[in-house]
């Protein structure tokens, strides 16, 4: 079977379902796993479904863009990982910021049964927390057809008149010397988040940590906490400074 039928067969299997497994796939279509796996990412990149840790579910035109969610599912292990660290953090009643990083999205998945307030900057966040037992509260400003996000002055004047418990933020870069950012705009409505929040959680893969970007905007002193995937020795000069470091396993 070439590779139109099988994506045909797949496509229709998600109508169907929403969702298709790569073990099963790859039985219902004689093809290896590996094959499978392969034909789900060609798929994902093309932006006709999203992929997941072991298999795939069907992208809804309507919602969450495709380049935003395919982003979102890379490395989805390891961010999956992260964000299980991270939703246990959260308890009933929690008031919590969320910002629009791939990562922090992925942490959607965890907190749907929580009784909380989420106060967020990102349609995706939106969208995945609708019809749920939290609480939303969306951000106003300019929207950034990129980032499926609010930002700008009106969105950081927004997210001053509140205070929250908890602001869980994804970040381009921390290191030894700081937190960075690829635009202004990010660094800023970053500062206003952790400014407003009790108690600041980065949600960084391996990937994050290290990494000097663009923009320095800030001192470690502005986080609490780093949850990440990353290994020690990477960590060793931010935990040096007083940032809390939670392993994702």
């Amino acid at each position: 079977m070439n590779f139109q039928k099988r994506k045909k067969k797949i496509l229709d299997k998600l109508n169907e379902s929403g969702e298709v497994d790569v073990k099963l796939l790859a039985d219902e279509l004689q093809i290896s796993e590996i094959t499978a796996r392969r034909d789900l990412n060609q798929l994902a990149a093309d932006g006709l479904l999203y992929r997941t840790h072991g298999g795939a579910s069907k992208v809804n035109p309507l919602e969450k863009p495709h380049d935003f969610v395919n982003k979102a599912a890379q490395n989805a292990a390891a961010k999956d990982a992260i964000c299980r660290v991270a939703a246990g953090q959260i308890n009933d009643g929690d008031v919590i910021f969320m910002d629009c990083g791939s990562t922090v999205f992925r942490m959607c998945q965890f907190i749907k049964n929580k009784k909380v307030k989420v106060i967020t900057n990102s349609l995706p966040v939106i969208y995945e927390l609708q019809n749920s037992a939290v609480s939303l509260n969306i951000i106003g400003g300019e929207f950034d057809a990129e980032r499926q996000a609010v930002h700008g002055s009106i969105a950081n004047e927004h997210i001053s008149k509140y205070r929250a418990a908890k602001a869980f933020l994804g970040i381009d870069g921390i290191a030894e010397k700081g937190l960075f950012a690829n635009s202004e705009k990010e660094a800023g409505i970053t500062t206003e988040f952790a400014g407003n929040s009790a108690y600041t959680y980065l949600l960084c893969d391996a990937s994050k940590i290290g990494k000097e970007s663009y923009l320095r905007f800030g001192d470690l002193k502005l986080v609490h906490a780093v949850i990440t995937d990353a290994d020690d020795d990477k960590l060793k000069g931010i935990k040096e400074q007083g940032v809390v470091i939670l392993k994702a396993k």
